[in-house]
Formats: C-alpha cells, sequence, structure tokens
C-alpha cells in the first residue's frame, strides 16, 4: 500500500510529535508499506495566521504526487488533517489545545487578542464538520479522545503506539536521583519540581534532560531553583541523546513526569520499560491511564507538599520503587502497545 503520513511542523521545533511521525513511517516501512511524510509548516500567531492555514490544508490536493496516487492517508495535526483525501483516516494527536481545554488559561495569549474568540468558534466548527468526514478517526490517548468527544462530539478510539526504540530500554540498580525528560516549558511543570524539591526531606536530587523552549523560561528557571536554596541538588542536563537518556533512565531511582494534561506522553512508557517508578500527578492527563497510584508509581496531587512527599517516600522506599517498576513492565506488556497492532487499525 502507498501511504502518506500528513502532520503539521513548528519550524525549528522538534519534540514528541516529530518522533511519533517519523516513527509511523518507519513502522509502515519496515511492515513492506511505501510510506512518504509530509510535514505542513504552521504558525498560531497571530490568532488570524491560524484560519490562513486551515484554508491551505483544506485547498491542497494529496491524492497523488508525480502520477503516484496514494492509497491512505494517516493525518495526525491540527490543521493538516483538514486535507482532503478520499481515504483519510486521523490518528489525532491533539487538536489546536488553545481553542479548547487551554483556553482562557494562562498559556492561552489567544483568548487575550481581539480577534481570539472569532477564530476560537472557527476552528471549534471546523472540527465538527469536518473531522467526521474521515474514513476513521483515532486518538493517541483516551485523554485526547475524551477531549474530541467533549469539545467537538466526536468519537475517537484510542490507539497506543510504543516510544521510538522501545526494545533499547532495560532496567538498572536504583541510583541517587530522579530523571525528568522532556521539553522545559510551563505546561511540564519543572517549577513545580523545583518548588517540592524545597519541601522534601530527604536529600533528593533531580536530573532534567531536555531543550527549553523559550530561553527566558529557563533563565526563570535556573533564578528560582537558586533562590530556593536548591541548585546543588539540580542538573539540567539539556539534550541528551537517546543512549544517554536510555541510561538516565536506567540509573534513576524513579521517574518523574507531573505534566499538565499531557495528551499522551512518551515519558512514562519509557519508564515502565526501564523497569522504573513513575511519579505522576492527578491532573497530568494521558500518564494517568498507564500509571495506577501504590500500584507502578505514584499518583500526587498537583501541589508543593504532596509532591514533595510522593518524592520523599520514592527515595527512602527503594524496595516499594523496585517492585513498581516490575508491575509497570508487565503493565506495558499487557496492553499490548505494538506497532504491528497500530498498522492493523490505521490500514483497516
Amino acid at each position: 500500500m502507498r501511504v502518506l503520513v500528513l502532520t503539521t511542523q513548528v519550524l525549528f521545533t522538534r519534540g514528541g510529535a516529530e518522533i511519533h511521525a517519523a516513527s509511523l513511517v518507519d513502522a509502515l516501512r519496515k511492515a513492506g508499506h511505501e510510506a512518504d511524510l509530509a510535514s505542513i509548516p504552521f504558525k498560531w500567531y497571530p490568532p488570524e495566521k491560524i484560519l490562513d492555514h486551515m484554508l491551505a490544508c483544506r485547498l491542497l490536493d494529496i491524492t497523488e504526487g508525480n502520477g503516484l496516487r496514494a492509497d491512505r492517508v494517516i493525518a495526525l495535526r491540527f490543521p493538516a488533517y483538514y486535507a482532503p483525501h478520499p481515504c483519510k483516516v486521523l490518528w489525532v494527536m491533539h487538536q489546536h489545545r488553545m481553542a479548547f481545554d487551554l483556553w482562557g488559561g494562562p498559556e492561552c495569549d489567544m483568548a487575550l487578542d481581539p480577534q481570539g474568540r472569532l477564530v476560537r468558534e472557527a476552528v471549534e466548527k471546523a472540527e465538527r464538520e469536518l473531522i467526521p468526514q474521515s474514513r476513521a478517526v483515532f486518538a493517541n490517548s483516551q485523554n485526547v479522545a475524551d477531549r474530541l468527544s467533549r469539545f467537538c462530539g466526536v468519537r475517537a478510539e484510542a490507539l497506543y503506539h510504543p516510544p521510538r526504540g522501545a526494545e533499547r530500554f532495560h532496567g538498572g540498580p536504583s541510583g541517587d536521583w530522579f530523571y525528568y525528560p522532556g521539553r522545559i516549558c510551563p505546561l511540564k511543570r519543572q517549577e513545580l519540581v523545583l518548588r517540592a524539591l524545597a519541601r522534601t526531606r530527604e536529600a533528593v536530587k533531580v536530573i532534567f534532560a531536555g531543550r527549553p523552549d523559550n530561553p527566558e523560561f529557563m533563565e526563570g528557571l535556573l533564578a528560582l531553583a537558586k533562590k530556593l536554596h536548591v541548585e546543588d541538588r539540580v542538573r539540567w542536563e539539556g539534550h541528551v541523546t537517546d543512549e544517554r537518556s536510555i541510561e538516565l533512565y536506567a540509573g534513576s531511582c524513579g521517574v518523574l513526569y507531573p505534566a499538565q494534561d499531557e495528551d499522551y506522553g512518551y515519558v512514562p512508557l519509557e519508564a515502565m520499560l526501564s523497569e522504573k517508578p513513575v511519579l505522576t500527578c492527578t491532573d497530568s492527563g494521558g500518564p494517568l491511564e498507564f500509571i495506577a497510584d501504590a500500584e507502578n508509581g505514584l499518583v500526587s496531587a498537583p501541589e508543593e507538599e504532596a509532591l514533595a512527599a510522593a518524592m520523599d517516600r520514592l527515595w527512602k522506599e527503594r524496595a516499594f520503587g523496585t517492585e513498581a517498576g516490575r508491575r509497570g513492565r508487565a503493565k506495558i506488556d499487557e496492553k499490548g502497545i505494538t506497532w504491528d497492532n497500530v498498522l492493523k487499525k490505521l490500514l483497516a
């Protein structure tokens, strides 16, 4: 089958969404299909630009290229999934969240713009009308599926996929740090981790890995760590190679992931593959589909004191952490999260 994977790309940015799209193309090719990736540049500011991108995607002709027809289109991200095609399947990673669950929150500049509400209404109308025109609609987590249902009345089936290089992750002896990989930005709540760290009673240490979305935000975190007198208990590794990240997972005593309302989140899955307990929060979204409190990790309220207490517990109770890590590994196997299962659904 000739398959086109269609997504959007924020210029000069690479994260989980880009890894997801590339991994899907690799999985299709390994399964014997002819697959290609098309990434459409996307800019969300000022809000009127969103309407331009929506129209541009509607005008795209992706039925064929160079005389070769696409047998199937798998569209992943807003507004790329508006492009028309008779055999298009949606695997929604997330909608334009500022028009939905993030509307009016501290991360939503759109709500402050004079045209923001009109753009939001246009996005909502398009989602309700255009998404159901697809051959099938999947979401990359139940959390994303629930948003589609709640905000747009669209039903989607949750379809889980494994992290890149899942077979390379492995366990290891519990070391003297927690590991928190991922983009450094407000929604990942590294600030909350620092504030909780200042309230721990144990000599807890944290290694952060990942690039900051905004240099000013990173500077603020460094200043906060110094103000809270925890700078000597924190290490900022910046961008790390896959090999380095795998070793940091394996050597940690646990993995932190208190992100706010995450779509899916590779970090908990990678931690489970590494046989490590995960500490997440009650409002973290996607990770709660995998992490059960006191079973394969801990689920804390998104508050400094509660997170500090959970960090202290995992730091002290290493035997519990080891057993929780083993349960996490078993849980990922039980769920059958494989690319074979994903492709069966997307290509049916």
